[in-house]
C-alpha cells in the first residue's frame, strides 16, 4: 500500500477514535497535558509500525497502549533531571496492569472526561471551555466564537482548568447516581455546544464529526438517567441533525429551510426525536431543550409551518430559558408571522443591547427585514457587518449573494 494510502488510514482512525483515545490516555495517566502528548505519541507510532506490521485488530486498544508505554519511557528519560518523573513512570507503569483490560475492553472513557471537565469545583465558564477542548477538540479561536469573547481569555480558563484538576486530585469518574441530576445542567450545555460547532461545520472533517459524537454522548447520559432536559437534548440535536444533507446544494450554496429537499432528510432520526419529545410532553416536565425540541418539531412536521405555535413555544422558552440567541430565533418567528414592519422593533430592541454584536447571523437576519422593508442602505450596513463576523465559506457566499442582489 503507498504511504499516500497508509496516511489516510491512520487519518481516518485519528477522525473516528481521537477523543475516545485520548478520553482513555487521561485516565490512565492522570494528566490532560501527558495524555495529549501520549496520544501525538501513539499516532506517531502507528505511521512507523502499521505500514510494516499491518493495522491491528484493534486500533484503539493498540493505540492507547502504545502511548502509555511511550510516556512511561519519556518520563523515564526526563527523570534524569527531574526525580518526579521518574515517580511518574513507576506509578503509570505499576497501575498499567490493573488498567489494561479496563481499557482493552472499549469502556467508554469519554463520558468521564466529559464529567471530569464540568467537575463543579472548577468556574463554569472554565468548565464548558475545557470540555470542549479536551472532548470536542476544539481551538481555542472555535471555543472564543462559540462564547462570543477572545481567544487568550478561553485559553487562560483552560489552562487554570487542568492545573485546578491536578492539583485538587479531582476524580475521573461518572459521578454516582444520587449526584447527577446536580451536575447535568453544564454536561447537557457543554454536549449541545459540541453538536453546534459540529453542525455548523460545512466541510467533511474532525470538526463536522462533532455533532454525531454529541449525539453519541447524550444518548449515554439519556441512558445514565433519563431526565426530561436530557431527553429533550437529545431529541433537539435528533431533529436538527436530521436536515444536515439538505441545508447546502451541490455548488456548496446555503439552502434555506422552505427550499429544501425534504426527501433528504433522515427521517429515522426525526421519527425518533418526535418519540422522544412526545413522551417528554407526557410527563408534563418540559423545560429549555424540550422547548427547543417542540420548535424544531414544527419544522419537521408537514409541508407547512404553523409561525403562530412556533411564536408561542418561543414565548414560553423565553421563561424557562431566556437567551439572546431566543430573543433573535422570536423575531424571526413574528418576522414570518406577522412580516417585517413588526419584527422590526424587535431586532432594534435587543440589537441595541449589544449581547448579540458578534454573532454574523443576528445582523444577516436584520438585515433581511430592513431589505425587504426597501431600506437598502442600511441593509447593506448590516449584511457587510455580518460578512465580516462569518467565517463560514458557505456562510460568506451566501451573504455576499444578498449583498449582490442589494445592486
Amino acid at each position: 500500500m503507498a504511504s499516500e494510502d497508509w496516511q489516510q488510514r491512520i487519518a481516518a482512525v485519528y477522525r473516528t477514535d481521537r477523543r475516545r483515545i485520548l478520553a482513555t490516555l487521561v485516565r490512565l495517566l492522570g494528566d490532560f497535558d501527558l495524555a495529549e502528548e501520549a496520544l501525538h505519541e501513539a499516532f506517531a507510532a502507528a505511521m512507523q509500525q502499521w505500514p510494516e506490521r499491518g493495522v491491528p485488530n484493534t486500533p484503539w486498544t493498540w493505540l492507547v497502549s502504545a502511548g502509555r508505554f511511550r510516556m512511561i519511557d519519556r518520563l523515564r528519560k526526563r527523570s534524569r533531571f527531574h526525580a518526579i518523573e521518574g515517580e511518574l513512570a513507576r506509578r503509570i507503569e505499576a497501575e498499567a496492569e490493573t488498567e489494561a483490560e479496563e481499557a482493552t475492553a472499549l469502556a467508554d472513557d469519554t463520558l468521564r472526561l466529559v464529567f471530569t471537565c464540568c467537575h463543579p469545583e472548577l468556574p463554569p465558564d472554565a468548565q464548558v471551555a475545557l470540555t470542549l477542548r479536551e472532548v470536542g477538540g476544539l481551538t481555542t479561536e472555535q471555543i472564543a466564537r462559540a462564547y462570543l469573547t477572545g481567544a487568550p481569555t478561553v485559553a487562560q480558563r483552560i489552562v487554570r482548568a487542568k492545573a485546578r484538576i491536578r492539583d485538587a486530585r479531582l476524580p475521573y469518574v461518572v459521578p454516582e447516581r444520587s449526584e447527577l441530576s446536580g451536575r447535568l445542567e453544564t454536561v447537557l450545555r457543554v454536549i449541545y455546544l459540541i453538536f453546534n460547532q459540529g453542525y455548523s461545520a460545512r466541510e467533511a472533517g474532525p470538526a463536522s464529526d462533532l455533532a454525531g459524537e454529541a449525539i453519541r454522548l447524550c444518548r449515554l447520559l439519556a441512558a445514565l438517567l433519563p431526565d426530561p432536559e436530557a431527553l429533550g437534548l437529545l431529541s433537539l440535536m435528533l431533529l436538527q441533525h436530521s436536515r444536515r444533507a439538505a441545508r447546502e446544494n451541490a455548488a456548496g450554496e446555503i439552502v434555506l429551510l422552505p427550499d429544501q429537499d425534504r426527501s433528504l432528510w433522515d427521517r429515522d432520526a426525526i421519527n425518533e426525536g418526535l418519540a422522544l419529545l412526545d413522551g417528554i410532553w407526557r410527563s408534563r416536565e418540559i423545560g429549555g431543550y424540550g422547548l427547543q425540541a417542540a420548535i424544531a418539531a414544527e419544522h419537521s412536521r408537514g409541508t407547512a409551518t404553523d409561525w403562530n405555535r412556533i411564536v408561542e413555544l418561543y414565548d414560553l422558552l423565553l421563561v424557562a430559558d431566556p437567551s439572546p440567541v431566543a430573543e433573535l430565533n422570536r423575531a424571526v418567528a413574528i418576522d414570518q408571522r406577522d412580516g417585517p414592519a413588526a419584527a422590526l422593533p424587535l431586532f432594534d430592541h435587543f440589537m441595541q443591547q449589544g449581547s448579540l454584536e458578534g454573532y454574523h447571523l443576528a445582523f444577516a437576519a436584520r438585515a433581511d427585514v430592513l431589505r425587504r422593508l426597501g431600506r437598502i442602505d442600511a441593509a447593506r450596513l448590516d449584511y457587510q457587518r455580518a460578512l465580516e463576523l462569518a467565517s463560514a465559506p458557505a456562510d460568506r457566499r451566501f451573504i455576499e449573494k444578498r449583498l449582490a442582489e442589494l445592486g
